[in-house]
């Protein structure tokens, strides 16, 4: 039982990191209508590039992560000025096809600059986990928990009640309508894929401060995936349920293959066996808008 409740509350953490990372992918889908397929790149960019700056560099974290943070910020911004800009208007599987060939390209990349091997962050916290009412937590994935509420309820805030937010919520309702009214079409997809950047690199780093960095890494952008699935790809209430879903299944799934089962690697595939049920049943996921169309 002790075993069973510490995966439990491990999945609820874990979840809430895929929930934030699934609303990277939605909210790239409800502002251009693409599925970025280079999720996970983003993450391994990130994860490496505070790598480099504590170890290389060797500054503290508390400034290492915040610079990761405005690079990423950056580099959202002028991947999609430069790469993705001059796509708009083409068909949208030539942009996915894009996606995954800048996902290959961003891991052929970061393998050539830090080589094949995994390589663990230096210590960041003076204890790496924390004892909280029996159960030990890994103290990056408490930091990972404040951070992914934070950036929950700040995503809730910006879509309600700031001025880009609404921009983007009315570009993802309709791009020549928001486009009439006077929104840049333009910034908000710079915007979109910014913030997509940034919050996944905060997700790598967590990663990577727990299982260390590798071109393994990139793999967490599509375990992500039948989060998104599940709750609709283009919900952000959807994504993070989500996300909580799938943490929560794939900890139960490991725990009953341990003690019955016996399949083995049932951590890694229970999310996709999810993933294919779902398509079956809801294929709009549980939040997700169902189109409609008359003929």
């Amino acid at each position: 039982m002790e075993l069973f409740v510490q995966l439990l509350v491990n999945g609820l953490i874990i979840g809430t990191l895929y929930g934030v990372v699934a609303m990277c992918f939605v909210l790239i889908y409800k502002s251009t209508r693409v599925v970025n397929f280079a999720q996970g790149e983003f993450l391994l960019i990130g994860a490496w590039t505070c790598w480099a700056l504590l170890v290389k560099f060797n500054l503290p974290f508390y400034i290492g992560f915040p610079i990761t943070l405005v690079f990423m910020l950056i580099f959202g911004i002028l991947l999609q000025v430069v790469v993705l800009r001059p796509m708009i208007g083409e068909p949208i599987i030539s942009v996915i096809m894009v996606t995954i060939g800048l996902s290959m390209f961003f891991q052929s990349l970061m393998g050539w600059m830090f080589g094949g091997f995994a390589r663990s962050y230096p210590q960041v916290f003076e204890t790496q986990s924390v004892n909280i009412l029996g159960l030990q937590i890994q103290s990056a994935y408490l930091m990972s928990l404040v951070l992914s509420l934070v950036i929950m309820v700040g995503f809730y805030y910006f879509f309600k009640y700031s001025k880009t937010g609404l921009a983007m919520r009315a570009t993802a309702f309709d791009q020549q309508v928001a486009q009439s009214l006077g929104v840049s079409v333009k910034q908000v997809f710079a915007m979109a894929w910014a913030i997509s950047a940034l919050v996944s690199a905060m997700a790598g780093v967590v990663v990577g401060m727990v299982n260390g960095v590798s071109s393994a890494l990139s793999f967490f952008g599509i375990k992500v995936f039948p989060a998104v699935i599940l709750g609709g790809l283009d919900s952000i209430i959807g994504a993070i349920v989500g996300g909580l879903v799938i943490g929560v299944l794939e900890n139960l799934a490991e725990f009953f293959d341990a003690q019955w089962l016996h399949i083995g690697n049932m951590y890694t595939i229970a999310p996709f066996y999810a993933l294919v049920l779902i398509l079956m049943i809801k294929p709009y996921g549980f939040f997700g808008t169902k189109d409609i169309e008359r003929i």
